[in-house]
């Protein structure tokens, strides 16, 4: 069964979950049967390295918060400029896609443009005991993290960490002082999204069926097997890595197969997910589009973007056919943002290479940076009596 061309088979596995509904039960039962161990489906895979030094600066059940910060920043790790907060995907891929690789790590960028006091929310692999968390349980842990930082804190919310950290904001208002979200499927009935079509046209039972092969969990190598041949050509990873095309009479940069080689294994190593977190996702973004029509509840709250007030950047890949773009710039429409501290920004990448791509880190990122290193506002002088 061939798989989707790349990059639609990347990071959100929506598009495997329906080729599994077209095979038969015994084709996936036997695939099963084929590749499960004792741990679950996954083969011994080695976990993709972070690029830059981090430590665990505290651990949770559903993620650990890694701190990137310099010691630049100031003889405490703080600075001036308030703690900035990368929300990573939990989704098919690793929060490695944030910091993959030097020249192509968005933790790096954000570092070089000065943004020191660094974070990042890395989401856990479900593990058996996790099969029953759902949005609402990874919501609590992430407000505990960033309860450990001195806030309000810059957020930065990455493909499936962009909704996260929208909701987050949009749950905890005084927490977050500016937030960027890049790549992230936010108002599905906007424009065209291929994830969100086969969402649709897809009843949640079959999206279930898929969780029982996990025991609750959606497996991520059973995902990832289903796609069929991994995308693995030189042509597809140069575009996602925004490499230049090689020169007929000129020998290929020496650094460039093994970097391709990285981005192979990068790609082969998946994480787990929870079932009931899966099944909210598909329900309530893909299918209901509850967060812009304002019907999305956390934790007891229902969440109304209108009432969002905080500067708000949406950026979107002009080449993204993953999430697209529309998906992306037209949830600008939903905010309560004023239009002075709302930035809707397209730029010419694919989905990955918004994060990844060579050119988006060097030219678009310190251009983000700017904005949220932006001065504050001065509060009106108060009229004469």
């Amino acid at each position: 069964m061939p798989g989707p061309s790349f990059p639609s088979a990347l990071l959100w596995p929506m598009l495997a979950a329906v080729s599994a509904s077209e095979a038969t039960a015994a084709f996936v039962h036997e695939l099963a049967r084929m590749t499960a161990t004792e741990e679950g489906l996954r083969p011994p895979l080695v976990r993709p390295p972070w690029t830059t030094p981090n430590r665990a600066e505290l651990e949770l059940t559903t993620l650990s918060l890694l701190d990137f910060s310099t010691a630049a920043a100031s003889p405490n790790g703080r600075g001036a400029v308030p703690p900035t907060v990368i929300c990573a995907p939990y989704a098919l891929h690793g929060a490695t896609v944030a910091d993959f690789a030097p020249g192509h790590s968005l933790v790096e960028a954000l570092l070089a443009a000065g943004r020191r006091d660094l974070h990042l929310v890395e989401w856990r692999s479900a593990t058996p005991g996790m099969r029953d968390f759902t949005i609402d349980t990874l919501m609590a842990d992430l407000n505990v993290a960033i309860d450990d930082l001195p806030g309000p804190v810059d957020m930065i919310g990455v493909c499936q960490g962009g909704w996260m950290a929208l909701l987050f904001a949009a749950r905890f208002p005084t927490k977050v002082r500016r937030l960027v979200v890049a790549g992230a499927p936010l108002d599905l009935e906007a424009g065209d999204s291929g994830l969100a079509r086969i969402a649709a046209a897809t009843p949640l039972a079959r999206f279930a069926e898929l969780l029982r092969l996990g025991d609750g969990r959606l497996l991520g190598q059973l995902m990832l097997g289903l796609w069929g041949a991994p995308p693995n050509t030189p042509e597809a990873i140069r575009r996602e890595l925004q490499l230049p095309e090689p020169h007929p009479d000129l020998a290929p940069e020496p650094d460039e197969e093994p970097l391709m080689q990285r981005f192979r294994e990068w790609y082969d190593w998946t994480i787990d997910l929870p079932g009931p977190y899966y099944l909210q996702v598909v329900q309530w973004l893909y299918k209901e589009n509850r967060l812009v029509r304002g019907t999305f509840t956390v934790l007891g709250r229902r969440i109304d973007l209108s009432a969002v007030r905080l500067p708000v950047l949406l950026l979107a890949g002009g080449d993204d056919t993953v999430v697209g773009t529309t998906p992306v710039l037209a949830a600008a429409a939903a905010l309560g943002t004023a239009a002075g501290d709302l930035a809707a920004v397209e730029v010419p990448a694919t989905h990955l290479g918004l994060f990844m791509g060579r050119r988006s880190l060097t030219e678009t990122w310190p251009r983000i940076v700017a904005w949220l290193d932006r001065p504050e506002p001065r509060s009106p002088a108060p009229r004469p009596a």
